[in-house]
């Protein structure tokens, strides 16, 4: 008699999809294009920084392109890496954002919002006759515009913009923990991980910070 085996579960990884161009084509129709993404909705401290990109119509060389990705699914060396290589190839790059001030007196949708027709208005050359805008909300662009939700996994345009604003975001959080070390914006990036929330806690809040979201504001008020 044969002995019983017990089938063991195979688990298969399941490639992630790769942005692409087919939002670019289906609504550029030979017209500019940029896609449009934020970095730094979540943190206590620091800007929102968002970036525009308008890439060529052929997109980017095939190598970068199968790099590119959304900036949370990539690695701090991979997107140091992919950055001027997206810079060398697109045909216009902008950056923006809002400050922590501005967060607080708009609230961070709207901030967010902003900074994003900014980065538009900065592009450089012609404007772009479409905006692909990551995520369910549109700024207010003079502009056709797509949101397009989890964009950044979807559009080559909006992930190339993910990548620049996360890089740009991440060099200002290093320069302002030069001015502020003990709470490790060099490390955590203004979120709220508990080496920061700890620093909140012990050193008190800084003008970077987000006076209206709640671990800051509750310091405030311990604070008296």
């Amino acid at each position: 008699m044969m002995p019983k085996t017990t089938a063991k579960a195979v688990r298969v990884k399941v490639p992630r999809p790769q942005p692409d161009l087919s939002f670019e084509i289906a609504l550029g129709q030979g017209r500019l294009v940029c896609g449009i993404d934020e970095v730094g909705r979540g943190p206590l401290a620091g800007p929102v920084v968002t970036a525009a990109v308008v890439l060529p119509a052929g997109g980017l060389p095939d190598a970068l392109a199968r790099a590119i990705n959304d900036s949370k699914a990539l690695s701090l060396r991979a997107r140091e890496a992919l950055e001027p290589e997206i810079r060398a190839h697109a045909l216009a790059v902008a950056l923006a954002e809002a400050s922590a001030a501005e967060i607080d007196a708009l609230n961070i949708h709207k901030a967010t919002l902003l900074a994003m027709k900014r980065a538009y208005e900065a592009l450089p050359g012609e404007p772009p006759a479409v905006a692909l805008i990551d995520g369910k909300f549109k700024p207010d662009l003079s502009c056709l515009m797509e949101a397009i939700v989890k964009g950044d996994g979807r559009s080559q345009s909006i992930a190339a913009a993910s990548i620049v604003a996360k890089v740009a975001r991440d060099r200002e959080m290093m320069r302002l923990a030069e001015l502020h070390p003990q709470y490790g914006w060099d490390r955590n990036a203004g979120y709220p991980t508990p080496e920061h929330l700890e620093a909140l806690r012990r050193h008190g809040v800084t003008p970077h910070h987000r006076v209206t979201f709640a671990p800051v504001r509750a310091q405030i008020e311990r604070a008296g």
